[in-house]
C-alpha cells in the first residue's frame, strides 16, 4: 500500500498542501524550505499510532505544542487539518482516506482537541466525528480513533501501515561515540544511536545475507576495502568491522569509530533499505557522499526495495543535490518547495507539462527543476 494523495493546511510552514503521488517522491528545497517539516507528517502519524506510549497528545508535545505546529502565516484559523490516502499497488482508486483536524483547548487543560476525524474505504464513511459520544463527554476528544485499539478494527490497516514507516537520517557521531552521548533514544531511532543493535537483533542467517549484499557494493565503491562483518567484543557489544588490503593483513581491520561520515551512511541507508518494504522517509541520503555515489542513489532505491521479494515500498527523499537528481533513469514525483512572495510560507509546485516533456526528452530534474530552488540571487559575497 502506497500513499497517493496528501492534504494538509496550516502544518508548520505550509498554509495549503495538496499533492498526488506515484513512486518515488523527491523533495526539492533550498536549505530551511520545509522538505523536513513535510516528511514530519508521516511521522506525526505514526507518533500518534505508536503503541508503545503514543497518541495525539504525545505528538503534538513531541513537537512543542501547537504554536510550533501551526503555520504562522495562517492567524486567522486555529487548527491543523491532514488527510491522506492510501492506495493499494496496482489499483486505480483509493482504499483509504483518513481525515483529522484539531486544535488548541482554550482554557482548562490546554490540550489538543479534535475538531474532525473521519476514515473511508473505498469512498464509503466508515465513522465521523465528533459524534453523540463526544458531545456528551469532551474528554474523548483528546484521542483520535486512530490510536484505540477498541476503536480502529474496521480501519486498523491504516494504523498499521503508519507503524512500520521508517525515518532514516543518521548521524554517523552518535554511532561511533554513543557513549558520550546521554540523550534519550527514540522509540524509531531515526538518528542511527542504535543502529548496531538493530543488527545484533536481526536473525543470523537474514544479517548476513544483508551484510553480504552490502559488502559487494562497498567493493565497488570503497579503494581497497576487502570485508564486512559483524562482531561481538569480550563484553558482547555489536560491532561492524571492515578489513582493507595491508602489507600487514590484521592492521588493514577498522571497527565503526574509525569508518569515515560516508561509509556509515551508506551502510545504514543499504540496510535500511533491504530490510524493509514499507513506507521510509529518507532525509539527504547525499551528505557526505562523493558525488558519483550519489548519482547512483536512484538506481540503488530501485534495486535494493526489489531485492526484498515483496511489493510496494515507498520512498520519500528530501534532496537539493544535483548530482543525484541528473541520473538520466530516475523517475518518480517530484515536489518542488519554494518561499511564497510574503516569504511567510512554503508553497508546493509540481513539474508542468512542458517540464515533464523536457524531462522525457532527456533533460534531467538537475537541470530543469533544481535551479528552481536556488536560494541565492547574485553574489553571496
Amino acid at each position: 500500500m502506497d500513499v497517493s494523495r496528501i492534504k494538509a493546511t496550516n502544518w508548520r510552514n505550509f498554509r495549503k498542501i495538496d499533492v498526488e503521488l506515484n513512486g518515488t517522491t523527491y523533495l526539492l528545497g533550498a536549505n530551511g524550505s520545509g522538505k523536513s517539516n513535510f516528511l514530519d507528517i508521516f511521522r506525526f502519524i505514526r507518533d500518534i499510532v505508536n503503541p508503545k506510549g503514543g497518541g495525539l497528545q504525545y505528538a503534538v508535545e513531541e513537537r512543542k505544542g501547537m504554536t510550533k505546529l501551526r503555520c504562522l502565516a495562517s492567524r486567522q484559523v486555529p487548527g491543523i487539518d491532514l488527510e491522506i490516502e492510501l492506495k493499494e499497488n496496482g489499483e486505480e482508486v483509493p482504499t483509504w482516506r483518513y481525515c483529522l483536524s484539531f486544535s488548541g483547548e482554550k482554557g482548562g487543560k490546554r490540550r489538543t482537541l479534535i475538531r474532525k476525524e473521519e476514515a473511508y474505504k473505498n469512498g464509503e464513511l466508515i465513522f465521523s466525528r465528533p459524534d453523540d459520544k463526544d458531545k456528551d463527554d469532551k474528554d474523548r476528544l483528546a484521542e483520535t480513533y486512530l490510536e484505540q485499539t477498541n476503536a480502529n478494527k474496521e480501519f486498523r490497516e491504516i494504523s498499521a501501515f503508519f507503524q512500520k514507516t521508517l525515518y532514516l537520517h543518521l548521524i554517523p557521531q552518535l554511532l561511533k561515540y554513543s557513549e558520550m552521548f546521554v540523550s534519550k533514544q527514540t522509540e524509531s531511532d531515526p538518528f542511527g544511536q542504535g543502529f548496531l543493535s538493530q543488527l545484533a537483533d536481526t536473525p543470523e542467517k537474514t544479517r548476513v545475507s544483508r551484510l553480504g549484499r552490502i559488502e559487494k557494493i562497498l567493493k565497488k565503491a570503497l579503494p581497497k576495502f576487502e570485508e564486512l562483518q559483524f562482531v561481538k567484543d569480550k563484553h558482547g557489544n555489536p560491532h561492524l568491522e571492515m578489513r582493507h588490503k595491508h602489507w600487514r593483513p590484521n592492521a588493514g581491520r577498522q571497527q565503526e569509530d574509525q569508518f569515515s561520515d560516508g561509509t556509515l551512511r551508506l551502510i545504514a541507508l543499504l540496510w535500511t533499505l533491504m530490510s524493509s518494504n514499507n513506507l521510509i522517509l529518507l532525509e539527504e541520503p547525499e551528505l557526505s557522499l562523493h558525488e558519483k555515489l550519489v548519482g547512483e542513489i536512484p538506481k540503488m532505491l530501485q534495486k535494493a526495495r526489489r531485492s526484498t521479494g515483496k511489493a510496494g515500498g515507498q520512498i520519500f527523499v528530501s534532496t537539493h543535490s544535483k548530482a543525484l537528481l541528473s541520473d538520466p533513469s530516475i523517475s518518480g514525483t517530484f515536489l518542488v518547495l519554494t518561499p511564497t512572495e510574503s516569504g511567510e510560507s512554503t508553497q508546493i509546485e509540481q513539474p508542468t507539462k512542458d517540464e515533464l516533456k523536457a524531462i522525457e526528452l532527456g533533460m534531467s530534474p538537475a537541470d530543469i527543476l533544481l535551479p528552481k530552488t536556488s536560494p541565492i540571487q547574485g553574489e553571496l559575497f
